[in-house]
């Protein structure tokens, strides 16, 4: 999962469970038609930690996950150089609507992913974990990662 600019992200998984006011700083949430799932997550939001991604793992608990994070809206393009583990990736804009997923991208290919124009934050998880929990375009991620003033799910909502 390098993006040139990607890093780890540990995320617990909830399958569904209500939504809570307030966001932790390590908690993000996505909000869909098959309700809302819960992460737990380690941010990356530095160029060394984006560029790190999830290469090398050998294995990744199916509760876990990587979110990066970018300073500005940006074309996101991810690739799977020396990543070991197929995984979907969940692309959203600065107000967490989820715009691109690509699903089951394949471990060690170097072709690019192409998340779209707008990416301001990419979630990794495991491969099937996207089209099993509804994640698609149009879903609603929150996280205090976000710019709350242009959130469309802020953290003091409910």
């Amino acid at each position: 999962m390098g993006s040139g600019g990607s890093s780890l992200i540990v995320l617990a998984l909830v399958f569904g469970g209500a939504a809570h006011a307030g966001c932790a700083p390590d908690t993000v949430e996505l909000r869909g038609p098959s309700g809302v799932q819960r992460f737990s997550v380690e941010i990356a939001d530095s160029e060394a930690e984006r560029s790190q991604g999830l290469m090398f793992r050998e294995k990744m608990p199916a509760s876990a996950g990587m979110l990066f994070v970018y300073e500005q809206p940006k074309h996101a393009y991810f690739w799977m150089k020396n990543t070991l583990l197929p995984l979907d990736m969940v692309f959203a804009d600065a107000s967490g609507l989820v715009t691109a997923v690509h699903s089951d991208a394949m471990p060690m290919d170097e072709t690019p992913i192409d998340g779209g124009a707008g990416v301001a934050v990419v979630l990794e998880i495991n491969a099937g974990l996207a089209k099993r929990m509804g994640i698609a375009p149009g879903v609603v991620l929150r996280s205090a990662a976000l710019d709350q003033s242009v959130a469309a799910w802020r953290c003091s909502d409910e």
